[in-house]
């Protein structure tokens, strides 16, 4: 036989065996990672009509996948759509469209989640437990799933796994949902977490798309417990009364796998009350509350925890993941407050930066600006009473107390002149913080202190000036003259203590000389007894001689008498030239006691002396001085002795010099 008729042959034999085998037996080889999806052609028991998936053997998609294996489907009658078992990576999560099953109610957004399906791997499972057709609540975390993409498309970061009808529309559907998803960045969980071990500063505020819409009158959604794994289990929380709209319940540290087409999450930073604060919550959501202030309150109420308005305890120093779309915390220092009327300066809580100086009129008619200061403190346990009947700091001080301050200093001023109004300075603040501390506790405010500072004038106005300047002038003489009076007491005392130095110093000098005086005063005293004797001596022989010769001259009269007489008449002219005998010896005694006062070391007598007489050729003085003259006199007084007259011709010749 000619071999090309048996090549010819067998090729047929293996065309009729493939067509037996894989066309009417319909042989499937299905691996281990692939599934594989039915499509009934034709079928006894009809086509579907409203459905995609035939759970009876109908004509379509049947909800059973083929896993891998052998397995026979006759394409006569069944076309096999075969793919990779459906893969989500670590740390992603993929989102579910259902085409077949029960229409969404006009209350839903996305399809209930069916707990027959698992994990949508149970088309019939799903179908038969009231599955709804559209977008679905349930997700699909990391993990790999044999998945019916006839029923279920998957929609994951990168692709769109599903299979498809072949329409553009339902293609660009899909694709737009997709993108919705990426720019929520729903493929990825939520994720709220700190650096190192520090809590995150900032919270999740979550909006939920699905359920039913919130009562009358609400703006946002009540508290509804823990159950549903913080919005994680979107069934639970429907279950547990959930509704649509912003969450009163945030999202803390931590992470979340949430369907982001369920609700979304805005990241906001948390609520910080720093030390020295407190905030006070004024609360937009909850239930009316019961008034805590009593009935003789009049400027609003404060309620418990739960209930709209402002709440009655505040916050402490601390971090909370306040929920800012359900109120807000308004911060109230605990500190002192400065609060400066004056345009150049702004306290730290700059609550005061539009206050300026108070313009007032004093009793002279001035018109200068004071500048003030006041410090005062709230109370924490007053801080929502405060911010209940003002709104906020800032409204408090622009609103009440800057009028109260300044009505309060105009009216002191126009009852004080200028130079009162600086000199009274402190009696005015001290009645100023007495008087005022009572109107601050009617607005649940202590006050601590109130600061005056110095009437400013206009840059024209030169007057007030010009008292200033006096003043001051006025006090700089004051100061002089105080330290006039120092300065005088201090050289008093200098001078006493250098007279008390000068006196110690020469004090055992003065000693001495007293001792000396004694001692020379006790020599003059043996001298001049010494003296009188000498002198009685003298007078004794005088008249001795005298006698003598009055006898000789009778013995011998004729011979001797001009002789004894002329004798005689000397003697008698040379006592009386010198004074007598007594003259002799106070002359003597005076003389030995000057000596004595002259030989002293200490300086009795003045530096300068006035002397009588001229001096000699040696330039030393001949001639005593007045001091001896005088020491002389009074010593011939004291011993009654009469000195001789000085002639006019003898005064003549004394003279005084310097």
């Amino acid at each position: 036989m000619n071999p090309y008729v048996i090549a010819i042959i067998i090729g047929g034999i293996l065309v009729a065996v493939y067509v037996l085998i894989f066309q009417i037996l319909g042989l499937r080889m299905i691996r281990s990672n692939e599934v594989a999806v039915v499509e009934k052609w034709w079928s006894i028991h009809g086509s579907l009509r409203n459905s995609i998936i035939a759970l009876n053997g109908e004509a379509g998609y049947s909800p059973d996948l083929l896993r891998g294996g052998i397995h026979f489907r006759s394409t006569l009658m069944y076309r096999i759509h075969k793919y990779p078992l459906i893969t989500i990576p670590q740390g992603q999560i993929a989102y579910i469209f259902a085409k077949d099953g029960i229409p969404l109610s006009p209350t839903q957004s996305l399809g209930k989640v069916i707990p027959e399906a698992i994990n949508f791997q149970d088309v019939r499972g799903f179908l038969k437990n009231g599955g709804q057709k559209g977008p679905q609540r349930g997700i699909l975390r990391e993990g790999t799933y044999a998945i019916n993409l006839a029923q279920f498309v998957v929609i994951t970061l990168n692709e769109i796994k599903a299979i498809l009808s072949g329409t553009k529309k339902e293609r660009l559907d899909l694709e737009s949902m997709q993108q919705t998803l990426i720019q929520r960045n729903a493929f990825v969980p939520v994720v709220i977490m700190g650096k190192g071990n520090e809590t995150s500063d900032l919270m999740g505020i979550v909006t939920i798309h699905d359920s039913l819409p919130l009562q009358q009158g609400e703006i946002i959604a009540p508290y509804v417990g823990e159950g549903h794994s913080s919005y994680q289990d979107p069934e639970k929380f429907i279950e547990l009364g959930g509704r649509r709209g912003k969450q009163i319940e945030v999202l803390t540290d931590g992470t979340y796998y949430i369907n982001r087409l369920f609700a979304t999450v805005e990241y906001r930073p948390k609520t910080v009350v720093p030390i020295g604060y407190v905030g006070v919550v004024v609360s937009f959501f909850g239930k009316q509350g019961v008034d805590t202030t009593g009935a003789d309150y009049r400027h609003g109420e404060l309620v418990e925890t739960g209930c709209k308005g402002v709440l009655q305890k505040p916050l402490m120093p601390g971090k909370y993941a306040f929920n800012t779309d359900a109120g807000k915390v308004v911060l109230v220092p605990t500190t002192n407050i400065i609060l400066k009327w004056n345009r150049g300066e702004v306290g730290e809580h700059k609550y005061d930066q539009n206050l300026s100086e108070v313009d007032i009129i004093t009793k002279d008619a001035f018109e200068p600006s004071l500048p003030l200061s006041v410090v005062m403190h709230i109370d924490y346990k007053q801080a929502p009473w405060v911010i209940q009947r003002f709104g906020d700091i800032s409204m408090l001080v622009n609103q009440s107390l800057d009028p109260l301050v300044s009505a309060y200093f105009k009216d002191v001023a126009q009852t004080k002149t200028l130079i009162e109004l600086i000199q009274e300075r402190s009696a005015i603040r001290e009645r100023a913080v007495v008087e005022m501390k009572e109107k601050f506790e009617k607005y649940n405010l202590q006050l601590e202190e109130v600061l005056i500072g110095t009437p400013k004038s206009s840059k024209d106005d030169i007057q007030i000036e010009n008292i200033l300047t006096q003043l001051r002038e006025r006090q700089i003489a004051e100061e002089k003259k105080i330290t006039y009076q120092k300065q005088q007491s201090a050289a008093e005392s200098e001078k006493s203590l250098r007279e008390a130095q000068a006196i110690a110093e020469q004090q055992s000098y003065l000693t001495k000389s007293k001792i000396q005086i004694e001692i020379e005063g006790n020599n003059g005293a043996a001298l001049a007894s010494k003296a009188e004797q000498e002198a009685n001596q003298i007078i004794a022989l005088a008249k001795a001689n005298a006698s003598k010769v009055r006898l000789e001259g009778e013995a011998d009269a004729s011979k001797e008498s001009n002789i004894g007489l002329a004798k005689a008449q000397a003697i008698d002219a040379q006592v009386k030239a010198y004074g007598g005998s007594e003259y002799r010896i106070i002359q003597e005694i005076t003389d030995k006691l000057a000596d004595a006062i002259k030989n002293t070391q200490v300086d009795i007598v003045p530096k300068t002396i006035v002397t009588m007489g001229n001096s000699g050729e040696d330039g030393a003085s001949s001639s005593s001085t007045i001091l001896d003259a005088l020491l002389k006199l009074i010593t011939i007084d004291k011993l009654g002795i009469s000195l001789p007259k000085i002639s006019e011709s003898e005064k003549e010749q004394v003279t005084i010099k310097d």
